[in-house]
């Protein structure tokens, strides 16, 4: 088998890639470890950037995202009960986010590819790169009970943070960084109305409590929890109790609660190796970096390293611009730190951490109160949220 380009992963940043070189004619084949509904099944972010937006526009599978997609020109603070509003849309010069799913946005690309003809082998087991770095890398996989050789120009690996891409590098070639933080996220996923037309984020002595939403008829509630916690401690009505203690109260008295449809605990960290890339292979998403969620960053990154990989094999193809390869890194790595770091102020300023002495807890709130009060904090706050511009391939 051979194939210009191999995606391993079909989560939302293998098939975007997928998507955009097969619109450029770029051939590709998709390998994925797990079958089609379990990737679907997969209970994931839902605040797109702008810019994941846009290209989610330019590969031409944006049609249910702007007609069911909800546009939010801003997001709410919750501090001493009560509600800050970031003006998203007025404080970055017209920019806003995007609620959809990462399941939709999935589908979508899915039903994409098949409509296309492009190639995606699901249930592709013992998957395993090779020649990484040769000018003719090549993967060998296991499809239906058959053992298969498939010849490329280039890896890429959208895998995820446990997947084999990253594992197909010897380890003393990257560096990693990784910060482990002592909490979790407790989410429930409802069939109810969400409590605020705009996401909230609140910060209480009792811990960090998010409300979101998939829909005006789906909400999509967390709390934070000790690392250590057992979601079967907490049934719904344990829940829906807690998320009332840590919002305003107003908040509190109009909130519709019912039984949860999903409830899942997800630890946080931070987590990026560098380089992004080895010869031929190249580190997409979560492959390469993790964000603790706080920040609605982690599928926008994968977007963005989608765009990067995208237009340098672009110019590669098309110009012959091989050179540009060896940059994938640099460019990837220089937005994924600032995400990071907003991503770990969010967090930081939002969460109660169970050793942080009362020095450090005046400190977080002084300096939360400074950028909420502050015209240039809140800029600040809202530049980095709805996502930072895609570097520019030249």
């Amino acid at each position: 088998m051979k194939t210009q380009v191999a995606i391993i992963g079909a989560g939302p940043s293998g098939l975007l890639l997928g998507q955009l070189l097969h619109q450029a004619g770029i051939q590709t084949l998709i390998l994925e470890r797990q079958s089609a509904d379990y990737v679907l099944g997969r209970i994931r972010a839902g605040v797109l950037e702008q810019g994941m937006v846009d290209l989610l526009r330019e590969a031409g599978v944006s049609q249910r995202m702007d007609a069911e997609g909800l546009v939010h020109d801003g997001f709410e603070l919750a501090l001493n009960g009560q509600l800050t509003h970031i003006d998203l849309k007025a404080l970055t010069g017209g920019q806003s986010v995007m609620v959809y799913g990462q399941t939709e946005v999935t589908r979508d690309l899915m039903d994409a590819r098949a409509a296309a003809g492009a190639i995606t082998l699901y249930n592709a087991r013992e998957v395993q790169p090779h020649g990484l770095k040769t000018d003719q890398p090549w993967l060998t996989f296991e499809h239906e009970g058959e053992t298969f050789r498939l010849e490329c120009d280039y890896v890429a690996g959208c895998d995820g943070f446990h997947g084999v891409a990253r594992q197909a590098i010897p380890a003393e070639s990257l560096k990693v960084f990784e910060r482990v933080y002592p909490f979790g996220w407790l989410g429930i996923l409802a069939d109810t109305p969400p409590v605020h037309e705009e996401l909230v984020y609140a910060k209480h002595a009792r811990g960090f409590a998010l409300c979101s939403m998939r829909s005006p008829t789906r909400s999509r509630y967390y709390l934070q929890v000790p690392v250590e916690e057992s979601v079967d401690a907490w049934s719904d009505q344990r829940f829906w109790d807690e998320l009332k203690v840590r919002l305003p109260s107003h908040l509190a008295e109009q909130l519709v609660t019912g039984p949860s449809i999903e409830k899942s605990i997800a630890p946080l960290r931070s987590f990026v190796v560098e380089p992004m890339q080895y010869g031929r292979l190249f580190l997409l998403g979560d492959a390469a970096h993790i964000v603790p969620p706080t920040g609605a960053k982690g599928l926008n990154l994968a977007a963005s390293d989608v765009s990067t990989l995208f237009r340098i094999l672009l110019k590669v193809y098309r110009e012959g611009r091989v050179e540009l390869l060896e940059k994938y890194s640099e460019i990837c790595l220089r937005r994924v730190w600032k995400a990071e770091r907003f991503s770990w102020w969010m967090t930081s300023m939002l969460h109660q951490f169970p050793e942080a002495d009362g020095f450090s807890q005046r400190i977080a709130e002084s300096e939360l109160a400074y950028f909420i009060n502050s015209h240039a904090g809140r800029t600040t706050i809202a530049e980095n949220y709805v996502g930072l511009p895609y570097e520019a391939i030249e």
